[in-house]
C-alpha cells in the first residue's frame, strides 16, 4: 500500500461489501430500527462473506487482516445506510484485545464466534459518573480464591442484549502498591448478578444503549484477558481501533447523505434548473465532501499505524481521524438535509434520522473536546487542562 491510495485488494473488499450492503439499503435498515427488530440477517451474511472478522487472525476463523480492513467494511455498510455500530465493538475492539493480549485458550474460544457472528462480544468502560474520566472508574474486581467478583455500574453500553459477553474494564488492586490498576474481563450475559436495562434513545438505530449493573459477578480466573499488570496499554489497544472504526462509521454516514442529497439537486428543479447549479446548494455540498475525504485519508493513516504496531503516533492519528469524521459527516448530514428542504425532514426522504447519528460522533466513544485536550497536550506539548 502507497501513502496514499489503498491496496486492489482492499478495493475490492470495498465493492464487494458495497454490493452485498446495497441489496438491503436505507430503508430496509430504518424500518428494522424502527419496528424494534435487529439487523441479524444482514449481520449474518457479513460474517459468513468472511468480512465481519476480516482483522482478526486465520487461525481463529478470521481474514488476516488488519484493522484498516475492517473499518473498510464499516464505512461501505454506513455509505450503504445500514451501519453496524456492532462491528465498532465486537470485532474492532473485543477482538482486537483478545488477538493481542488474550491467552491461546481464550482465543480459541472467543474469537470464532465474533468473526462467524454467533457470539457477539460487548464492550463497557463508560459509567454514570466517570463519564470521559476512564480514571474515575469505580468497577472493581477482588480476588476471592481461584475466583473473581466485580462489582459496579456501567452506562451506553451499545448491543448488550444481543451479545453473550462482555468485555468489562474494571480495576483491580495492585497488593504491592494498593493502588487499583484497569483489568479487563469476559463477562457471560447471563451471569448471576450481571442486569441491563435499556436507555430510551431518539436516535434511529436497531442496536440499543444499555445502562448496566454488575452486583457480586463471579468469574474464573481466566475470565481475565491478558496481564494483570498490563494496564493502561491492554486498554488502549482496543480505543484505538474504537476511534478508527467510529471514525469509518462518520464517513461512510457523510458519503450516504451526500449520495442522497447529490442526486436530488440534480433532478429537484425550481428555478428552471436544477437546484445543484446554484452554488448555495453546490458549494456546501463540495466543501462537505472535501472535508470527508480528508477524514477518510487521516483515517486511513491511523489504520496503517495501527498496523504497523506504532501505538503512540496511532493514538494521535486515531483521534484526529475520528475528530474530523465526526465534524465532516455533521456538516455533510446538515448541508444534504438543508438540500432536500421541507422534504430534509420527512421520513420519506429519510435524511433527518441521519442527523441525530451524525451528531452522536461528536460525543462518542470519546468527545471532540476530549480530542481537543489530547492534541493540545500530545501533539502540541501545551499544559494538562483537567
Amino acid at each position: 500500500m502507497s501513502n496514499f491510495t489503498e491496496t486492489e485488494e482492499r478495493q475490492e473488499l470495498r465493492r464487494q461489501v458495497s454490493k452485498l450492503a446495497k441489496g438491503y439499503g436505507r430503508d430496509w435498515f430504518v424500518e428494522r430500527a424502527r419496528s424494534g427488530e435487529k439487523t441479524t440477517e444482514l449481520w449474518m451474511e457479513i460474517a459468513k462473506a468472511g468480512y465481519l472478522g476480516v482483522n482478526i487472525p486465520e487461525e481463529y476463523g478470521g481474514g488476516g487482516g488488519g484493522i484498516g480492513d475492517v473499518a473498510a467494511v464499516c464505512e461501505e455498510l454506513a455509505a450503504q445506510g445500514c451501519p453496524l455500530l456492532m462491528m465498532v465493538v465486537s470485532p474492532a475492539i473485543c477482538g482486537t484485545v483478545i488477538a493481542r493480549y488474550g491467552t491461546e485458550e481464550q482465543k480459541q474460544r472467543w474469537l470464532p464466534g465474533i468473526c462467524d457472528g454467533t457470539a457477539t462480544m460487548a464492550f463497557a468502560i463508560t459509567e454514570p459518573d466517570a463519564g470521559t474520566n476512564s480514571h474515575n472508574i469505580t468497577t472493581t474486581a477482588r480476588r476471592d480464591g481461584d475466583e473473581w467478583v466485580l462489582k459496579g455500574q456501567k452506562i451506553y453500553i451499545s448491543g448488550v442484549d444481543e451479545a453473550e459477553n462482555v468485555l468489562v474494564v474494571a480495576r483491580a488492586e495492585d497488593e504491592r502498591t494498593g493502588k487499583l490498576k484497569p483489568c479487563l474481563f469476559v463477562v457471560p450475559t447471563d451471569s448471576a448478578g450481571f442486569e441491563f436495562t435499556a436507555i430510551p434513545m431518539e436516535i434511529v438505530s436497531p442496536e440499543k444503549q444499555f445502562q448496566v449493573f454488575i452486583d457480586d459477578v463471579r468469574l474464573p480466573a481466566d475470565a481475565l484477558v491478558g496481564d494483570e499488570d498490563g494496564g493502561l496499554v491492554q486498554l488502549f489497544a482496543g480505543l484505538n481501533p474504537e476511534r478508527i472504526m467510529a471514525a469509518s462509521f462518520s464517513t461512510g454516514l457523510a458519503r450516504h447523505a451526500l449520495e442522497k442529497a447529490s442526486a436530488y439537486a440534480k433532478e429537484r428543479t425550481v428555478f428552471k434548473a436544477p437546484i445543484g447549479s446554484h452554488q448555495a446548494i453546490a458549494h456546501p455540498l463540495a466543501t462537505a465532501h472535501i472535508e470527508n475525504e480528508l477524514a477518510r485519508l487521516m483515517t486511513q493513516k491511523a489504520s496503517a499505524l495501527v498496523d504497523a504496531g506504532d501505538d503512540m503516533a496511532a493514538g494521535e492519528a486515531a483521534n484526529m481521524a475520528k475528530y474530523a469524521a465526526a465534524e465532516a459527516a455533521v456538516h455533510a448530514v446538515d448541508a444534504a438535509v438543508q438540500t432536500h428542504g421541507g422534504n430534509g425532514i420527512t421520513q420519506e426522504y429519510g435524511m433527518a434520522g441521519l442527523l441525530v447519528a451524525a451528531r452522536a460522533g461528536r460525543i462518542a466513544p470519546v468527545s471532540r473536546e476530549m480530542i481537543l485536550n489530547f492534541v493540545a497536550m500530545h501533539s502540541l506539548g501545551l499544559p494538562k487542562s483537567y
